[in-house]
């Protein structure tokens, strides 16, 4: 294993999809800069991290637990992104591009 994990396609997707959703969360109410965005954010980056981490790991199995854990995070602001959607947050085809970015991210991590 190599430690480029930059180089990493799936590191790479999931770099995008977090600015993605950093730039999305960026008209949420202020009320909800504690619940829905902070939770949202705090998943997307837990998502790039788990995939760094993992590529840092001597084994092979250290590096398919953390790939477990960044699909978690992954699936986690999936669902955040379906409630911002049904409650008015965010427009149904960003929602419709976010859910497309989720569903590339968790092919390639299941790779």
């Amino acid at each position: 294993m190599s430690n480029r994990f930059q180089d990493l396609r799936v590191f790479q997707h999931a770099i995008d999809f977090l600015a993605d959703i950093y730039q999305a969360t960026e008209d949420f109410p202020k009320y909800e800069l504690y619940g829905l965005v902070m939770q949202m954010r705090k998943a997307a980056v837990s998502l790039v991290s788990d995939i760094a981490e993992g590529e840092g790991r001597i084994t092979p199995g250290e590096w398919r637990q953390l790939l477990s854990q960044a699909r978690g995070s992954l699936f986690e602001v999936q669902a955040q992104l379906i409630a911002s959607n049904r409650l008015g947050y965010i427009a149904p085809e960003l929602h419709a591009k976010l859910d497309e970015s989720v569903a590339e991210i968790a092919r390639e991590l299941n790779a």
